[in-house]
């Protein structure tokens, strides 16, 4: 595998949580999720972007019960998906009794919100049945009447507070099975927010900065405030919120996680932003061989860089690399060591060879 230097991050040991067949918390992988964006009720594209979704790697998928069709519909649309299915509820309990009764293996829901005790009841009641967590979802944008005015303005305090209540409310009912989030759009709100909860609770935490905004600044805004709180080994399961392509909040979110090396998925790219030295096109390579090696899940470093400042540094801390050389000459290494001289023209053909060549190989001693 990577010669690259593995670098532990100290995880907070938290409880488990049971999502369908996905374990949330303890010492189990940072599962990735993302939501999808069609109408529920339309049930045929609902499935295909759910299918697209988990394709990229979601380990878990959320989508939105506004009313009783598209409750009913999870019934149809789990049938046809093989990932757990996370029912997105907002104040109406009969939803989240229907979500669970359909095949939903988890509701999102803020339990202050579902109404009185016999209504919450009933929803933990149907979620027991139908083994279905919950997640509360604690919002600055939607915190309780009483705590807002209490604290004038959402803060790290106030996001705390609303979630401690939640908790007990579920406590209350012998109810154990559910992860938190306490997300914001503002970072500084949101990673001082969890740091104070992962204090005060040891259930799962799922992490996110909600409403972060487009494809590059909710990336950017994402990375930041997760990263953060990641590196301080805080956050169970993780959600990329763009206004873009639910895909591509999956593709960040696996990107993040790997960075921290904390999830290996698929070909892990190092390469140089390319300059006057560079021996061949290194960003259009790099963006050919992203495309042609989408497809690999196996655990992988590849790395791609322009000229020899760098080049066989990076190469012997990867799987495999190339290194740009003279008159189109470039090194190929195969696990740190050089192995032959590769054309400029011929760099993508041979590179996608010997990484489907080193994915066999790994493929069959895990066998």
């Amino acid at each position: 595998m990577s010669l690259r230097p593995f670098r532990d991050i100290n995880r907070k040991k938290t409880r488990v949580v049971n999502v369908g067949n996905v374990k949330i918390g303890g010492d189990n992988p940072i599962s990735v999720q993302s939501m999808t964006n069609t109408l529920t009720t339309d049930i045929q594209a609902t499935i295909k972007q759910i299918n697209e979704i988990h394709e990229e790697g979601a380990d878990l998928v959320r989508v939105s019960c506004p009313d009783k069709e598209s409750s009913l519909a999870l019934k149809e649309i789990t049938k046809n998906v093989s990932v757990p299915i996370i029912a997105d509820i907002h104040f109406h309990y009969k939803r989240a009794i229907e979500a669970a009764e359909n095949g939903a293996k988890c509701l999102r829901i803020n339990p202050g919100n579902i109404g009185d005790k016999s209504k919450i009841h009933d929803v933990l009641s149907a979620a027991k049945n139908n083994d279905c967590s919950i997640r509360i979802g604690v919002n600055a944008g939607s915190l309780e009447k009483d705590i807002l005015e209490k604290y004038k303005e959402p803060c790290p305090e106030a996001l705390v507070e609303s979630a401690l209540r939640n908790i007990k409310i579920l406590e209350d009912q012998d109810f154990y099975n559910f992860k938190i989030s306490v997300k914001s759009s503002d970072v500084f709100l949101s990673v001082a927010a969890y740091r104070q909860l992962s204090k005060a609770t040891d259930y799962p935490l799922h992490l996110g900065i909600t409403e972060a905004g487009s494809f590059i600044s909710g990336s950017i805004k994402s990375s930041i405030g997760l990263g953060s709180l990641l590196m301080d080994g805080i956050g169970d399961t993780i959600r990329i919120s763009l206004s873009d392509d639910p895909v591509k909040e999956i593709k960040i979110g696996n990107e993040i996680l790997k960075s921290l090396n904390l999830r290996n998925r698929g070909v892990k790219i190092i390469s140089c932003p390319s300059c006057a030295r560079q021996a061949f096109q290194v960003i259009d390579t790099v963006k050919i061989l992203e495309e042609k090696l989408s497809h690999i899940k196996t655990p992988i470093t590849l790395s791609i860089i322009g000229c020899v400042v760098n080049g066989p540094g990076e190469a012997a801390m990867t799987d495999i690399g190339i290194t740009g050389g003279g008159k189109g000459n470039n090194m190929l290494y195969l696990s740190g060591i050089q192995s032959e001289k590769v054309l400029s023209e011929d760099i993508i053909s041979k590179v996608v060879s010997e990484v489907e060549k080193k994915v066999a190989e790994i493929d069959e001693k895990l066998k």
